[in-house]
């Protein structure tokens, strides 16, 4: 962990309230919070495969998003809504203290970790293993040698392994275990350099036929784990086989086809895994919705979600620093729908995660009384009625860009629907009325290559055209 620093000094007063800030370090004084939070930054950005931390509540929490560390981030929004004291906050961080490795839930890295053993891209069973125990370096060991076999052999190879049947069977395990809503950017950009056009639309369709049938967190009380102890993600694969809802004849990391590498795989337990029939959903934990206001599609996961239809009024912000320091100041309502635009991949640029918003929201109590709509994206651990990757985006000039604070907005999960109840006169009004934006700070060198380059969230949001061949050279006879 990192310690501290001037930059992360306090401006917290007696009374508990400060000067409103990005920075979660502002906040409170504690080096066990600041550890905290650092740990999941850092850890953010860690191989999906490396495994999930431990913390040290395992053994009696009882709310086991407390054992992911989200409990602490929603507890910023319990102290700015008098819920909780800074004090109880910084004994909670205290007591989380954990070992190395990524956040345990089925977060980004857990649900990373999941599609890379379906996709054929690590080994079987090995994901979901936790960073501090010592059978990963046995586990890498293996994944070593059974690379180099692949290269002796000529194969598989990953632009063999990563096909539209793989993928379609990487978006059944996300659907299947309520995993983050960005793999619907991850997915489609692992395609676009394999050659393959699959879209946002794409996923939908796997994700409405698939079951939801593994009780993960943030959805439910279950943590990687828990699934590692009942047979890992081979357990929920099988599962899916068994039932219909994967192609047994893709590739595993070995070169097997999935059917033979899963067959003497165990049966789901029916606690943290649950039988196809036996559904937690009878459709996957993630749903695309389209509409007036995402044309061409947005997501929602619903296995986090408090319920799955919401029509309130827009409270619309042009970036998420003005989005956060309003739920800060709890200067929001019951009812309403906080529209944060501009934080597409042009418009971010590169979409930054809205978990300090999202989670100061839950804090507060307001997760079921209001939802929040972003061209931004979300971390695999935001929870509550919230839609992203809203496309077109509003850099692009997508409906998003023309929402107006009081405008009606209705979100139906259940028909896969996210519309602008404004009328199409007025819409067309306020576009031709609507002015580039300007930003406060111009970009440049990297950041502004990446806005002119990038494309659009249902496709991955990529910065080239996809499928590159490399020139294969055969080394001359001496």
């Amino acid at each position: 962990m990192t310690g501290t620093s001037p930059a992360h000094e306090t401006r917290l007063s007696s009374s508990n309230t400060a000067e409103p800030s990005m920075n979660l370090w502002d906040t409170f004084t504690g080096s066990a919070f600041r550890d905290l939070v650092d740990l999941l930054c850092e850890n953010s950005n860690l191989p999906s495969s490396g495994g999930t931390f431990f913390s040290s509540t395992r053994c009696y929490a009882a709310d086991r998003s407390v054992d992911s560390g989200l409990a602490v981030l929603e507890g910023v929004g319990k102290v700015q809504a008098g819920l909780m004291s800074a004090d109880e906050l910084e004994n909670m961080a205290r007591e989380i203290q954990s070992t190395v490795g990524s956040c345990p839930g089925q977060f980004s890295s857990g649900t990373g970790g999941a599609y890379a053993e379906v996709l054929g891209l690590a080994p079987l069973g090995t994901t979901t293993i936790p960073a501090a125990y010592t059978e990963r370096q046995a586990v890498a060991r293996r994944a070593g040698e059974q690379l180099m076999e692949n290269l002796r052999r000529g194969g598989p190879l990953p632009r063999e392994v990563v096909t539209r049947r793989s993928l379609e069977n990487a978006a059944a395990v996300v659907a299947a275990t309520g995993g983050t809503t960005n793999a619907a950017l991850h997915l489609p950009a692992i395609a676009h350099e394999a050659g393959i056009d699959f879209r946002m639309k794409d996923l939908a369709e796997v994700f409405h036929r698939t079951p939801h049938i593994a009780v993960l967190t943030p959805g439910g009380p279950y943590v990687p784990h828990d699934l590692h102890q009942v047979g890992g993600v081979p357990v929920v694969l099988k599962a899916l086989l068994d039932g219909g809802y994967l192609h047994g004849d893709a590739l595993a990391f070995d070169g097997r086809t999935l059917a033979a590498a899963l067959a003497e795989v165990a049966e789901p337990d029916g606690d943290v895994v649950r039988r196809t029939d036996d559904p937690i959903r009878a459709s996957g934990g993630l749903v695309v919705l389209t509409g007036s206001l995402a044309p061409d599609g947005a997501v929602i996961k619903v296995s986090a979600a408090p319920s799955l239809s919401f029509e309130g009024t827009a409270r619309v912000f042009e970036h998420e620093q003005d989005a956060y320091r309003a739920v800060r100041r709890r200067e929001y309502s019951e009812g309403d729908v906080l529209v944060i635009r501009n934080e597409g991949p042009k418009g971010g640029p590169g979409m930054r995660e809205m978990l300090s918003v999202t989670s100061a929201i839950v804090g507060q109590g307001m997760a079921e009384k209001t939802a929040l709509v972003t061209d931004g994206r979300f971390s695999g651990g935001t929870r509550g009625l919230c839609v992203g990757h809203v496309c077109p985006e509003a850099a692009d000039g997508g409906p998003i860009a023309l929402v107006e604070n009081g405008d009606r907005i209705r979100i139906d999960a259940v028909a896969g629907t996210i519309d602008l109840l404004v009328d199409d006169e007025d819409l067309e009004r306020r576009r031709r009325e609507l002015t580039p934006r300007v930003r406060e700070t111009a970009l440049a060198g990297v950041s502004e290559k990446y806005a002119r380059l990038v494309g659009s969230a249902d496709r991955g949001a990529v910065t080239h055209s996809g499928n590159l061949h490399w020139a294969v050279e055969t080394p001359a006879d001496e």
